[in-house]
């Protein structure tokens, strides 16, 4: 039913438009999509599939990559319709309007997504103020939500720390875990703050942010990183990661090796080179480390191919978009069933 509305009528629309449409369809919807799993309309993942990581319970493996909830306005939705677990933002620490449109386009011959969106969100203290009130119910403490962190487009890279320890300490006590996001192509400089010299002062800010913010508990922190970086570049944040005890790695983000025009590209172009990168960073950092691949996923064969590389959890979007919201709880069944 969703493939043949996405194709004749959604895809036809701005992909922008139809974007915050859906976003905002399954916010308000969440109470449909419960009575749905109640009902068992909605497939469920198998109890003894639950994955445990980062000190947490997943219910299932695979979750909603950062990106499409910025604002953390769907979270009851999202996971009422299937998701393991749930990972919002970007956000920032003030509100920004990111870069001018058009900033989001469809490239349907390879099933993909490219934007240019550039962080934009209403900033760390509006999220907050939406967590909070969606952790004071039963329902919404029991989802695993994950918040991922960047940098205000106007802040200097030496400013970069205390953006980021700003949103951490802020966001933490709602969060189940925190991604420290230095690998977006759209924020001028983001990716420059992967190298080891600049990323490190950035880590250590945030977790003495989400230290201090939450005291009977340690937030486990990630970092993400773009499969743009080469090998040795990737082998450096592993050991980093390792030096500094962060809790995992988020691998990856959207792409800019292509020749489609401004933004990043996601979809099943990235799938290559996300095995690659997973299956380096298992073989540099060990069996302990949680990595979370993204990127590509687009079928149960994709995704046990990355959990084979070495993947700890898993997060998709795109093909979310393509195939719709009873993809996800499909998927996770299958994964959770063996």
């Amino acid at each position: 039913m969703y493939v043949p509305l996405y194709r004749h009528v959604l895809s036809r629309t701005d992909a922008e438009w139809a974007h915050r449409f859906g976003v905002t369809a399954i916010g308000r919807n969440a109470w449909a999509f419960r009575t749905m799993r109640r009902l068992g309309l909605v497939a469920r993942p198998h109890r003894e599939g639950a994955v445990e990581a980062l000190g947490i319970t997943f219910p299932g493996p695979v979750g909603l990559a950062a990106g499409m909830d910025k604002d953390a306005e769907a979270v009851a939705g999202l996971a009422a319709a299937g998701f393991g677990f749930v990972e919002v933002g970007t956000v920032t620490p003030m509100g920004q309007p990111g870069n001018e449109k058009p900033r989001s386009w469809r490239e349907k011959d390879v099933q993909g997504l490219r934007n240019r969106m550039g962080f934009n969100n209403g900033g760390a203290d509006a999220m907050a103020e939406r967590l909070a009130q969606l952790r004071s119910t039963k329902a919404g403490r029991r989802i695993v939500l994950g918040v991922n962190l960047g940098k205000n487009k106007a802040t200097s890279p030496e400013g970069a720390a205390d953006d980021y320890a700003y949103s951490a300490r802020l966001l933490a006590p709602y969060a189940d875990y925190l991604v420290v996001n230095v690998s977006s192509p759209n924020t001028p400089g983001l990716r420059d703050l992967q190298s080891v010299e600049t990323l490190r002062p950035i880590l250590e800010a945030t977790r003495a942010a989400a230290d201090q913010a939450v005291t009977d508990r340690s937030v486990p922190l990630l970092v993400k990183i773009a499969p743009d970086l080469a090998d040795d570049d990737v082998d450096a944040v592993a050991d980093l990661a390792l030096e500094l005890g962060l809790d995992g790695i988020v691998a990856s983000n959207t792409t800019i090796a292509h020749d489609r025009g401004a933004g990043g590209l996601s979809g099943p172009v990235l799938l290559p080179r996300l095995l690659e990168v997973i299956a380096r960073l298992r073989g540099r950092v060990g069996p302990d480390l949680c990595l979370i691949g993204v990127g590509g996923i687009s079928s149960e064969e994709d995704a046990r191919a990355v959990l084979g590389a070495g993947a700890t959890l898993l997060q998709v979007y795109t093909a979310f978009v393509y195939q719709g919201p009873w993809w996800v709880a499909r998927l996770n069944r299958a994964l959770t069933a063996r």
